[in-house]
C-alpha cells in the first residue's frame, strides 16, 4: 500500500511539472492610442510577458476591407497612418488569440 501511494505522488508530481506550464494561460494584450499627429500606435504582449514582436497586424474600414496590413516590430509596436472614417484594428496572433480595436475606442 506504501509503494502504490508513494508511486501515485511520484506520477502527480511527475504530471504537475511537465503539463501544467502547458495548461498556463497565454492571453493576448493590445492597446492601441492615437498620437495626435495623424498617426495611430497599438502596442502588443501577452499575458505571461512574453513579446508580441512579428505578431500581424491588419487595418479594416468600416466594411471589413483590409487597408493595412503590417507585424508588430521587435518592440512590439504597430504604428500606421489613421485612415479617415470608421475602422477597426486587428491583433492576429493566430487562432484564439486575436483581439480587435475598435477606431472610435482610440484616443490620445
Amino acid at each position: 500500500m506504501k509503494l502504490k501511494l508513494t508511486v501515485l505522488i511520484f506520477a502527480a508530481m511527475v504530471f504537475g511539472f511537465f503539463v501544467t506550464p502547458l495548461c498556463q494561460a497565454h492571453t493576448p494584450l493590445c492597446s492601441c492610442y492615437d498620437n495626435g499627429d495623424g498617426s495611430v500606435t497599438c502596442e502588443g504582449g501577452f499575458s505571461d510577458g512574453s513579446s508580441a514582436a512579428g505578431v500581424q497586424m491588419h487595418v479594416e474600414d468600416g466594411a471589413g476591407k483590409v487597408l493595412i496590413q503590417g507585424k508588430m516590430d521587435d518592440d512590439s509596436e504597430f504604428t500606421f497612418d489613421k485612415p479617415a472614417g470608421a475602422y477597426k484594428v486587428q491583433f492576429d496572433a493566430g487562432e484564439g488569440h486575436k483581439i480587435t480595436v475598435d477606431g472610435k475606442e482610440i484616443t490620445e
